[in-house]
């Protein structure tokens, strides 16, 4: 009886030997590498992600590849609403251009409310110092400014203007929507600032007039 026991053990383990393991990484990869874009505010570079997931450039390459081309509709299909694009050496999601005007009816449709104070300190930084990158923003007004931007961006206020090719860090401008709704028709319309500064025009040089 132990014999045929052990014999039976020795059949089951030799088809499991025997039997292909399915290696879901890349699925687990490409998942994980989907979230960390959904957060990310700024380009994310190969070694980087690879760091962060503990896993090989090459292998974080391919998944994003992937991603790419699930997003993009390739092989049949359905394209998103969003696409993965390399900028300053970096990856990103970006809303796809196709729908851009959709997506800033719907966020100025959303948040009709008004702006909060540090909002409005903020986008007045970015008026008078444009084209300016988060770091210099929040160097002049010395407080973290991520989530103001964001709320800036998603009003349609301001803008990505370009990006650092060696830091990839990006700049801020205006857009006509600001314009609009300050009832002016160009920048050199906005009133001096330095007179307004209790230091004067220290950080700020009045660059319209």
């Amino acid at each position: 009886m132990t014999a045929e026991i052990l014999g039976q053990v020795g059949q089951v383990g030799q088809g499991m030997a025997g039997a292909p393991v399915q290696d879901d990484r890349p699925l687990d990869l490409e998942r994980s590498l989907e979230a960390i874009f959904t957060v990310a505010d700024a380009p994310q570079s190969l070694m980087a992600l690879a760091t962060t997931l503990g896993r090989p450039v090459a292998a974080v390459r391919q998944s994003i590849e992937r991603l790419v081309a699930d997003f993009d509709g390739a092989d049949g299909g359905v394209q998103r609403g969003f696409e993965l694009r390399e900028v300053a050496g970096g990856w990103r999601l970006y809303v796809r251009s196709t729908y851009d005007a959709v997506v800033r009816d719907f966020v100025l449709t959303e948040n009709p409310s008004r702006l909060s104070q540090a909002a409005l300190e903020t986008l007045s930084v970015i008026a008078y110092k444009q084209p300016i990158t988060r770091s210099a923003i929040a160097s002049i007004r010395a407080v973290n400014v991520d989530s103001v931007v964001r709320t800036l961006l998603g009003r349609g206020l301001i803008t990505e203007v370009s990006t650092d090719g060696e830091t990839g860090a990006i700049y801020y401008g205006t857009t006509d929507l600001l314009l609009s709704q300050l009832g002016i028709n160009t920048l050199d319309e906005l009133p001096r600032i330095s007179p307004l500064l209790a230091d004067g025009a220290e950080g700020f040089d009045d660059r319209f007039h």
